[in-house]
């Protein structure tokens, strides 16, 4: 029979890596609390009609890599690709936008039918993180200066900011008018894709990774161009408040985002050491998204961080994590000691409740046992044979020193370990 596997681009995450997970989740969760985000949890099915409203009907994501299906009823749904659709969803369900200035995040797995390769996979996990209702240039401040908190919390070096402006609606489609006029000049030097695209929106073509016609975009007209004196002057504000802050940052007019909704101000942290996917966290403002998905029209600006990404970068750069290992390792060998063992863990957990401790209770000589426990990474091994079964008393190891065992009685086995283990 032969065996099942994972899904081709959808990964465990296994005991090993996961540590590295919990580091950046922590402190995500942390620092979100201090600038007064609070957590919303989504469904990871939505109505299709939800993506194709918000992301765009002639996005890659929409036309190529979404997971939809029918349910019984003949519903169409879909693995949510992105979760901003589905946080202002909800914002508008239950009445979060009632008022301004409302902070919430998110966190779980997003799905894309998408051909897997290094940083770029079919199940993949973000960080999610939208401020609702602010439409000063200060909103944009905020996520950015927040995600540079982030990663100097974390110990990540090197993220470099870009920014552009996409302006208003009527901006891109005066832009959007001089691209199709540039590119269809330009025609017999387009690939498939943006020869389909110039029909669809022309701004998806400064999208296209494919080498031969990265010349060609960087020829092409700026945004920046049609900016009228509000987008300008909104920009340029963000710009000063970001020079104030001591936040360094490039301008990029290439920036145009994989999503048609944003609209004004987006941003990316890349970095170079992750190869071909080096956009570790992007965002933007999406000021009609609200409004065309059918709620009140309110202006909004959001960031995705993408886990893999972030987590590759963290063991690019040897960042050094916190262990992932017990304190002790209780390791007990015969009939009497196997069944005391548990009661004993448990009564030593009742009275030191922050103590991580792993109970080796079946089979094994006391030889494997202590190998086993030296190489959880505990600090002691507490041993537990049927003489010490028989007189209330346990060994007490310390597999870091190379000591000498103590023993002492289990009525004095949570002093002696707190000391032994959490003090100094």
């Amino acid at each position: 029979m032969n065996t099942i596997q994972a899904i081709r681009g959808m990964n465990d995450v296994l005991p090993g890596d996961v540590s590295a997970w919990q580091h950046v989740e922590r402190h995500a969760r942390t620092l979100l609390g201090t600038y007064g985000y609070e957590e919303i949890r989504p469904p990871m099915v939505e109505r299709t009609e939800l993506f194709r409203r918000s992301i765009g009907e002639v996005t890659d994501i929409v036309e190529k890599e979404m997971y939809t299906f029918d349910d019984r009823n003949g519903e169409s749904l879909t693995l949510r690709p992105e979760c901003t659709a589905s946080v202002v969803r909800a914002a508008i369900e239950h009445g979060l936008l009632r008022t301004p200035g409302r902070r919430v995040w998110t966190m779980g797995p997003m799905f894309r039918y998408e051909r897997p390769q290094k940083g770029r996979y079919r199940q993949f996990h973000q960080i999610d993180v939208e401020l609702l209702g602010v439409a000063e240039p200060s909103a944009e401040a905020e996520l950015i200066l927040m995600t540079r908190r982030l990663w100097k919390a974390l110990g990540v070096s090197g993220l470099a900011l870009e920014l552009n402006s996409l302006g208003s609606r009527d901006i891109q489609a005066r832009y959007r008018t001089r691209l199709a006029e540039y590119f269809s000049a330009h025609a017999p030097a387009l690939d498939e894709d943006s020869l389909r695209r110039l029909e669809t929106n022309p701004l998806r073509i400064l999208d296209s990774k494919n080498p031969s016609m990265q010349t060609l975009i960087e020829e092409a007209p700026r945004i920046v161009d049609e900016h009228d004196g509000d987008a300008r002057a909104h920009f340029d504000r963000l710009l000063a408040t970001l020079d104030e802050a001591g936040v360094e940052y490039r301008v990029n007019p290439r920036i145009v985002r994989g999503l048609d909704y944003y609209t004004g101000t987006v941003f990316e942290w890349t970095t170079g050491e992750l190869g071909a996917q080096g956009a570790v966290c992007g965002g933007g403002r999406y000021d009609n998204l609200v409004a065309e998905i059918g709620g009140p029209a309110s202006p909004a600006i959001g960031f995705a961080i993408g886990l893999e990404r972030l987590v590759a970068l963290l063991k690019a750069q040897s960042v050094e994590l916190p262990a992932a290992r017990p304190h002790a390792y209780l390791a007990a060998a015969g009939a009497r000691a196997s069944i005391l063992a548990h009661a004993v863990a448990e009564r030593l957990r009742d009275a030191v409740p922050e103590l991580c401790l792993v109970v080796d209770a079946g089979h094994g000589s006391f030889k494997a046992k202590l190998r086993r426990a030296d190489r959880s990474g505990a600090r002691i091994a507490l041993v537990l044979g049927e003489e010490e079964a028989g007189s209330g008393r346990i060994a007490v190891k310390d597999l870091r020193a190379r000591g000498p065992q103590s023993v002492v009685s289990i009525d004095e086995l949570a002093d002696h370990v707190t000391r032994n283990v959490f003090a100094g």
